[in-house]
């Protein structure tokens, strides 16, 4: 890193002119241990499906079955993360851990039960299958990285999936409900009311313990949020780069920090999700996100738009001329 910020000093540029890519840009090369750090591809998404048993608290206006709908539109290549993916050059893969409806098609069976319980009656999860979902992210982070990824990117599907999100920042951030809690797919004015209010009522139920994270997961979170936080470790543990997409990864994100606060390292914000609770999330991990679109789809979407900028974050670095190499005088 102290490589990195003195060559950052002798590029033929004002220091700092370039915002928050040269931080950016430091902390990959810490990331790797080498400067310059490796240029982060191939890129690697991959989207984690699961359905959620507090839909059934009217907290969506979609239906439960999109989610499997979805999935067969991701496998098709149809969805919004496939052509932003196809845009960047990186590649999709689908992995189902928790999907309620059977799945046919090119995807990694992962499924730890067909959908979590409704948090508000019950424990979402219990540890263990908590515990299977961490680790299947794991797993795929690993068998990505041995395929020869060095850049993976969060991807979700998941009808309600905003509202075990929300509840999952609030544990982790000490937030209340409302203040974590967005409109998720665009729900209206009762409607969001009424999430808020079962949010809460979730929390005052458990009482989950930010000291627990795979406790908190059980309680009140999903199986791709507990994927995605084992996915986010996978990667920090091979101190690879992970972009973090919006709202639901960022949950998953605060998991992972809470299992090993050093994995905060490798995350890189690809984006301000316009959900509430994103923004709550990023700064409570010191994260500055590098986009900032309104966006608020989930899929990956954020994470592979971002790529570019992580990307030229790090080709500055190889290929920038120094102000002697260019003989450019310094002020």
């Amino acid at each position: 890193m102290a490589a990195a910020r003195d060559l950052q000093a002798r590029l033929t540029k004002p220091a700092g002119s370039l915002g928050d890519l040269e931080p950016l840009s430091v902390r990959l090369a810490g990331l790797a241990g080498a400067c310059p750090p490796p240029l982060p591809e191939p890129a690697a998404v991959a989207v984690f499906a699961g359905d959620h048993g507090v839909h059934a608290q009217g907290v969506s206006p979609w239906p439960q079955e999109v989610t499997a709908q979805m999935v067969a539109n991701f496998l098709a290549g149809g969805a919004v993360v496939n052509a932003f993916a196809r845009q960047v050059g990186a590649s999709v893969t689908v992995v189902d851990v928790g999907v309620a409806t059977p799945l046919s098609g090119n995807f990694v069976d992962a499924n730890v039960r067909r959908g979590t319980r409704d948090m508000t009656v019950e424990p979402a999860l219990t540890r263990d299958e908590a515990r299977a979902a961490v680790e299947a992210g794991i797993r795929v982070a690993e068998q990505l990285i041995a395929d020869g990824a060095r850049c993976l990117l969060t991807g979700d599907m998941g009808i309600a999936n905003t509202t075990p999100a929300a509840a999952l920042i609030a544990v982790f951030t000490g937030s209340g409900s409302a203040a974590v809690t967005g409109r998720g797919t665009g729900i209206d004015d009762e409607t969001y009311a009424h999430k808020t209010e079962i949010i809460a009522a979730a929390l005052a139920k458990h009482t989950p313990d930010p000291a627990d994270p795979l406790g908190v997961l059980a309680a009140v979170g999903g199986l791709e949020h507990a994927a995605l936080a084992g996915f986010i470790l996978g990667a920090a543990a091979h101190r690879m780069p992970v972009i973090v997409d919006g709202v639901i990864a960022a949950s998953g994100a605060l998991a992972a920090a809470a299992f090993a606060p050093d994995s905060v390292a490798a995350m890189v914000a690809g984006h301000r999700s316009a959900e509430p609770g994103a923004t709550v999330a990023l700064a409570h991990l010191g994260l500055t996100p590098l986009l900032d679109l309104g966006m608020r789809l989930g899929e990956g979407s954020g994470a592979v738009l971002a790529l570019p900028v992580v990307a030229a974050a790090v080709r500055v670095l190889h290929e920038v001329a120094t102000f002697d190499s260019a003989g450019v005088s310094e002020k």
